[in-house]
């Protein structure tokens, strides 16, 4: 049952005693869109920062009870946004959405629900008002010093709005990883536009390394395709070296086809090779080396759902230890149909999760897993593991499930299982 070969927990450790975390590094807040946080942020004052009405109004004061309907009330100021602090009394002040309270008032009544009366100027309330109604308080959102944000945070658009909002200008964040993709093949070709010849086909690895790699936490430095050719692929390695590279992806010539190269080309290199070939479908012939300078070397099968599959659950655990993150935890979600498979390899399969109408969560294994198959992946919203040893699966049984990335979160459209 290929017991001999190792098998995915057992080279995601060696992969993990090989990694080191990275540097940390100072971001402008406007520029983190992304970046994962080093160190919690604290907020150095309240937000709101002061009182401030939540609608356009007027503002008032009293005690403990609400002001009564029909109760009239001398207008005495007008506050607007933007105007600084001012003494109210026990009049009323017209003021705007967002406008800070005059010092005293503690209320606000909204313009729809009073009355505005001349000679004398005084304003009339149509409807009762309780004390605090309609007023934004200092610190309800964010107390001065309170944690907002902590380590391992990955920054979005709505945390960004955050720092903006407290005046954060810069955090501390983790260095992203330097990674190069260097593909192999004498028959790829890369430019959309440039027509076949016979035995030739696109090259669709080095464009999803390329968007992949970034959503992962890495920063791409260097790639480039390379024809099967061991000298061509040194002189390669040398360029992301120059680059700056610390994590090299190469895809294709790592079985042990007559053109199957990289290990040849890694001896040369002095590299000390920590595994070739693990226990999985796709990616068996799957290689893990470091080369002498201490940059890691993944070698993934040629088809892309091996070079998925490589990246997702090899290459992703080196960068979140690089990225200082803990190791990733699955989900456990149950089969939505049955599954079957032989008890020799750990199977990773492209999945889509649903909303049950019952609105529980189910995971369905999709047709098409061949490792050369990509549209089942473009259908995909999740990857499920299935141990190594498992047999029957039947419904409802509790699988490994995974986001389409380390940094992302198994996603569904609620349209039902």
């Amino acid at each position: 049952m290929n017991h001999d070969l190792l098998d995915p927990a057992g080279a995601q450790r060696i992969i993990l005693d090989a990694c080191s975390q990275g540097q940390r590094e100072s971001c402008h807040s406007t520029a983190a869109l992304g970046r994962l946080l080093a160190h919690p942020v604290l907020s150095a004052s309240a937000l709101p920062p002061f009182d401030n009405s939540a609608m356009d109004g007027y503002a008032l004061s009293g005690g403990a009870e609400p002001l009564p309907t029909d109760s009239e009330w001398p207008i005495e100021g007008e506050q607007a946004a933007g105007d600084g602090a001012r003494n109210g009394t026990r009049g009323a002040w017209e003021i705007m959405t967002g406008a800070r309270m005059p010092d005293g008032l503690d209320r606000v009544i909204p313009v729809e629900q009073a009355e505005r009366l001349e000679a004398p100027l005084r304003m009339r309330l149509l409807a009762e008002v309780a004390a605090g109604q309609n007023v934004r308080f200092a610190g309800s959102d964010v107390a001065a010093g309170e944690t907002v944000l902590t380590a391992g945070s990955l920054l979005a658009p709505q945390h960004l709005m955050l720092l903006a909002a407290l005046g954060v200008a810069s955090v501390s964040v983790a260095s992203r990883p330097r990674v190069a993709v260097l593909c192999t093949g004498r028959e790829l070709v890369d430019d959309p536009d440039t027509p076949l010849a016979s035995g030739q086909i696109r090259n669709s690895n080095g464009p999803f390394l390329a968007a992949r790699i970034p959503r992962a936490g890495a920063e791409l430095v260097h790639a480039e395709t390379v024809s099967d050719d061991v000298d061509a692929f040194l002189a390669a390695v040398e360029r992301t070296r120059a680059a700056g590279a610390r994590v090299v992806i190469s895809t294709g010539a790592v079985s042990m086809g007559r053109y199957d190269f990289v290990p040849a080309a890694l001896q040369r290199l002095g590299a000390e090779v920590l595994f070739h070939k693990i226990a999985i479908r796709p990616g068996k012939p799957l290689l893990f080396a470091r080369l002498p300078d201490g940059t890691l070397f993944f070698g993934l099968p040629g088809n892309p759902i091996a070079v998925a599959v490589g990246l997702r659950f090899f290459v992703e655990p080196a960068l979140r230890a690089m990225l200082g993150l803990p190791r990733e935890r699955p989900w456990q979600v149950p089969l939505a149909a049955a599954f079957t498979k032989k008890p020799r390899l750990h199977f990773y399969l492209k999945s889509r999760i649903e909303v049950s109408a019952q609105g529980q969560l189910a995971a369905t294994a999709l047709t098409g897993q061949e490792s050369y198959r990509i549209r089942p992946l473009a259908e995909a919203n999740a990857w499920i593991g299935i141990p190594r040893d498992a047999m029957e699966l039947p419904v409802g049984t509790l699988v490994d499930t995974y986001g389409l990335s380390h940094l992302e979160s198994p996603q569904w459209d609620g349209s039902g299982a």
